[in-house]
């Protein structure tokens, strides 16, 4: 790679004088069975340049950027590397040309260490002591601080992404992808990847950067492709943009806006947590220690965290996939309910969305059908007598979800694989709130789901609250937690910070309480997480 010292005038020249695009791709076209994913899509990246690809869920960025990374290959169309025509065939392929991806979810080993890990992803690396040279090196470059000796299993979703990035590195990519790489991270590891993402760009690496962030592909990126039904509608300089106007181009319309909820005084203690302690049963999980919380009718909790601090155990114990010895360390409506499992809990009203859509959320194989009577058979009277499935009423229901969050399916009968993540992830939050239930336990609401799905889903929670429900989410995304919760807590290392009213709390000090400090919001060692008003 060239050195660290070109500024951005040197950038610009260095742009300015690449005519030729590091990637172009002409006349993509990707099919799947009752689905044209991708259809005669151009896209041209050039060196030097963050490029960020835009899309509603099921627009078509997903295949895209596999058919880059030749996870996918393409019905027709052509790709060209620094203008020569080329054939990707695998990712082997792809990181011989100098293509890395570094995906969403994160493929390492929690019981290696950090160097182990990277020198799995390296096979031809045999030196290992010259390996760690090499990563010290890169990780001091750009900014990548690694502790080589540490247990995966003992990190940050940031420092694991670090591992992620770094793995790519080794390889000096040409293009780098990023797929929705700050949607685990706090707002401090955030603006630290992108201080190397512009390092990277500076010195003549293309990155190709997906997200459903539109405020911060305003402020990373210098171009963008829009993608709507597979088609490219729009190329643009996102930076001359509004957020609101990148998401009208990605959905063909106005977006709507969630409507102001209003003002109302809350109801009664719906759901009670008292000295919750639960010793996690995985291996590497995290206990939880002397959770206290209540969560009133009409209201939205927010719960905030980097992943891997507890979120999980916390979900089990609510939702009863983990009943508790102690009755009274969780209430709803009054009546100790801590050894119940989740039928029963459900037959008192609430409702469940998991963190992880397919495998927990919904069953792979299985129709979406069959998947909505999965959790809604006792809520939507979906059993006759004597066990039987209400064949009728369960396709009914199942449409109902479809129609009124505008999952893109064929029908309610497509297996729940075949779908989008975002296009799942509406499903499986429809599936709940159409249970009208008295609390929904929300994980991850709109992990992966497009603007306007995002506003819709929020809409969903505030109508919910304010016919009474009490909704607790739990979310990475911070800004989604400002935008929609009435309270705020941390959850950090299993422990819960007091929550506040969100107007005593700020994102900076809420994100400083993920990435560890200590005490509660208005704490010592976090200065103004509260501001008194």
């Amino acid at each position: 790679m060239m050195s660290n010292n070109i500024n951005t005038s040197d950038k610009q020249r260095f742009a300015m004088a690449a005519a030729t695009p590091r990637l172009a791709l002409a006349n993509i076209t990707k099919r799947f069975p009752g689905c044209l994913a991708n259809d005669a899509v151009d896209l041209n990246v050039m060196p030097g340049e963050i490029h960020a690809l835009l899309g509603e869920n099921g627009a078509g960025k997903s295949t895209l950027v596999k058919v880059i990374y030749g996870v996918l290959a393409a019905d027709s169309g052509t790709v060209a590397w620094e203008g020569q025509p080329v054939t990707i065939t695998d990712p082997k392929a792809a990181r011989r040309h100098g293509i890395g991806m570094v995906f969403q979810h994160f493929s390492l080993f929690e019981a290696l260490t950090v160097l182990d890990n990277i020198a799995l992803g390296m096979p031809e690396e045999r030196d290992v002591a010259a390996l760690a040279a090499r990563v010290n090196s890169l990780s001091e470059a750009y900014g990548l601080p690694l502790d080589l000796a540490r247990d995966v299993h003992d990190l940050s979703v940031g420092e694991r992404q670090r591992i992620e990035i770094m793995r790519c590195l080794l390889q000096e990519p040409k293009l780098l992808i990023m797929d929705e790489p700050t949607s685990v991270l706090t707002p401090q590891e955030a603006e630290k990847l992108f201080e190397t993402l512009r390092r990277l760009a500076a010195e003549g690496c293309s990155i190709l950067y997906i997200s459903h962030k539109l405020d911060e592909i305003r402020t990373l990126c210098e171009r963008a492709t829009i993608l709507r039904h597979g088609k490219v509608v729009a190329t643009c300089d996102p930076r001359e943009e509004t957020a609101t106007s990148l998401a009208s181009m990605m959905i063909g319309t106005e977006l709507a806006r969630p409507r102001q909820r209003t003002k109302r005084p809350v109801g009664d203690v719906r759901l009670e947590v008292n000295g919750l302690t639960f010793t996690s049963p995985e291996p590497f999980g995290v206990d939880l220690t002397d959770v206290n919380l209540s969560l009133r009718a009409g209201e939205i909790v927010g719960i905030a965290g980097v992943a891997g601090n507890g979120q999980i155990e916390l979900q089990e114990a609510l939702s009863g996939e983990a009943p508790l010895e102690t009755r009274d360390m969780i209430r709803i409506d009054g009546e100790p309910i801590g050894h119940e499992g989740p039928i029963a809990r459900r037959a008192r009203g609430l409702a469940f969305l998991p963190e992880e859509r397919l495998g927990h959320g919904a069953v792979p194989g299985m129709s979406l059908a069959d998947n909505a009577f999965l959790s809604g058979f006792g809520p939507k009277g979906l059993l006759a007598a004597g066990g039987v499935i209400q064949r009728a009423l369960t396709l009914t229901y199942a449409e109902s979800i479809i129609k009124r969050f505008d999952v893109r399916t064929p029908d309610a009968h497509a297996e729940a694989r075949a779908l989008s993540g975002g296009n799942l992830q509406k499903f499986i939050v429809g599936r709940e709130i159409e249970q009208t239930p008295t609390i929904l336990i929300a994980a991850q609401p709109t992990w992966g789901v497009d603007a306007g799905a995002a506003a819709h889903i929020h809409q969903a929670l505030f109508d919910l609250a304010e016919n009474g429900a009490a909704v607790l989410v739990i979310s990475q995304d911070l800004d989604e937690l400002l935008a929609i919760s009435d309270r705020l807590g941390v959850l950090h290392l299993g422990k819960l910070s007091e929550t506040l009213a969100i107007d005593q709390v700020s994102a900076e000090q809420i994100g400083l309480l993920m990435g560890g400090a200590t005490g509660g919001p208005a704490g010592d060692d976090v200065g103004s997480a509260v501001s008194t008003p």
